[in-house]
C-alpha cells in the first residue's frame, strides 16, 4: 500500500470506528439544570412527545431515542450511558406517568423494555 493509500485507509478506519458513538460533544452535556430545574426536564419531555418545541439539543437527543432504546444505548460513550442513566432515574423518580408515556410512544410492541430497564438499573462505570 503507497502512501496515500495508507493514509485514505486511516482516516476511513476513523470514520467508521466514530460513526460506532454519538456525537462525544454531549459527553460534557451538563444534566444539572435538567436535575434541578423540573420545567427545563417537563420541557425535554414535551419536545420528545411531540407536545412541545424542542431547543436544538434536544431535537438531537431526540433523533437518537429509536435506536437508544433499541439497542439499550450501543452507541453511547460510557460518559453519555452515565448521563442518560441520570437523567432517566430522576425522570421515573419525578414524573413516572411521562416516563411511561415516553416508553410507550418510543416501544410501542414492548420489544425492548426489559433490556433497557437492565440498562438503567445497571450500575454506572
Amino acid at each position: 500500500m503507497n502512501m496515500p493509500q495508507a493514509y485514505l485507509f486511516t482516516i476511513a478506519m476513523v470514520t467508521m470506528v466514530a460513526a460506532d458513538f454519538y456525537n462525544p460533544k454531549y459527553d460534557e452535556f451538563d444534566i444539572q439544570p435538567l436535575l434541578e430545574n423540573d420545567r427545563i426536564l417537563m420541557g425535554y419531555t414535551k419536545c420528545f412527545l411531540d407536545q412541545g418545541p424542542c431547543t436544538p439539543e434536544a431535537k438531537d437527543f431526540k433523533k437518537a431515542i429509536p435506536e437508544a432504546l433499541e439497542t439499550s444505548c450501543g452507541k453511547c460513550t460510557p460518559k453519555q450511558k452515565e448521563l442518560i442513566k441520570t437523567v432517566i432515574r430522576a425522570m421515573m423518580e419525578s414524573h413516572p406517568d411521562s416516563w411511561t408515556e415516553l416508553v410507550d410512544k418510543y416501544d410501542k410492541d414492548k420489544k425492548y423494555r426489559d433490556n433497557f430497564n437492565k440498562f438503567i438499573e445497571s450500575p454506572d462505570k
